[in-house]
């Protein structure tokens, strides 16, 4: 198990104000607020034992709030920042994988979900919360957070390609796109994305017959990589967790057809 880099006195920040059951859901680290939605709805909440499909009840601190018949505990808000080294997979287990991320962090982690993924083989930053809003913010298409990666190939890129993946291609009957190409060496690429499709980088230059060497993200939003070593984690500061908001706001507000280029 990696060390965090972090000092081991940081804290993290927590209100105790009243909120409502899908927020507190959330807190709790169940799903993100709009799932959470949907097993109120579905009945599948109960506090003090009896089901609860009202969105505006603020569970209070000694109310027994279950999901599934599974008592939650309302934990404090935690976002760390991982560099996920190549072979560990981004869930809490999988059948076809020995190692996954979490094996790479304390216990005390054990309820946090991912925000996006990367696959098996795929390196770089990974961001890991038990909020779900924060997730939903940066995952959600219409906020359009920016993702960049050096991507490095096994033959050299010809530039004269590089529209077609501006255009966009279409995988599995959707448009997938990459937002911002730039060269570094003949092989080496910095890209930017703004969708989150399944291995979308690897499938789009398979398409146009090329094959990813290595694949690192460097970059969520405001959020990069920067010198954390491979294997390590660390929280996320309050500044940091601002910029991210900051981001998805920015995006969030402008006009369609005016996005940064």
């Amino acid at each position: 198990m990696a060390e965090s880099t972090a000092s081991t006195s940081q804290r993290f920040n927590f209100s105790t104000s009243a909120m409502r059951l899908n927020r507190f859901l959330a807190a709790a680290g169940v799903a993100s607020r709009r799932k959470c939605d949907e097993l109120i709805a579905a009945g599948r909440v109960t506090i003090n034992g009896q089901v609860c499909t009202d969105f505006s009840v603020q569970p209070g601190a000694r109310d027994h709030v279950k999901v599934d018949h599974k008592l939650l505990h309302l934990e404090l808000p935690a976002t760390i920042a991982l560099h996920k080294p190549a072979g560990f997979v981004s869930t809490r287990s999988d059948p076809h994988a020995h190692d996954t991320v979490f094996d790479l962090l304390p216990s005390k982690f054990r309820t946090l979900f991912n925000v996006g993924r990367l696959d098996a083989q795929s390196e770089g930053l990974l961001i890991l919360t038990n909020d779900g809003d924060l997730a939903q913010r940066l995952t959600h298409p219409r906020y359009k957070i920016d993702k960049e990666y050096e991507v490095t190939l096994k033959t050299a890129w010809n530039p004269a390609l590089t529209p077609k993946l501006l255009r966009g291609i279409f995988l599995d009957g959707q448009r997938a796109q990459i937002a911002q190409l730039r060269s570094i060496t003949p092989t080496r690429l910095r890209i930017i994305l703004r969708q989150g499709l399944n291995r979308q980088i690897r499938r789009m230059f398979h398409a146009l017959g090329y094959d990813v060497k290595r694949l690192v993200r460097i970059r969520v939003g405001t959020l990069r990589l920067a010198d954390l070593p491979r294997g390590h984690w660390r929280p996320l500061t309050k500044t940091e967790l601002n910029g991210l908001t900051r981001d998805q706001l920015r995006h969030q507000k402008m006009p369609r057809g005016r996005e940064s280029r």
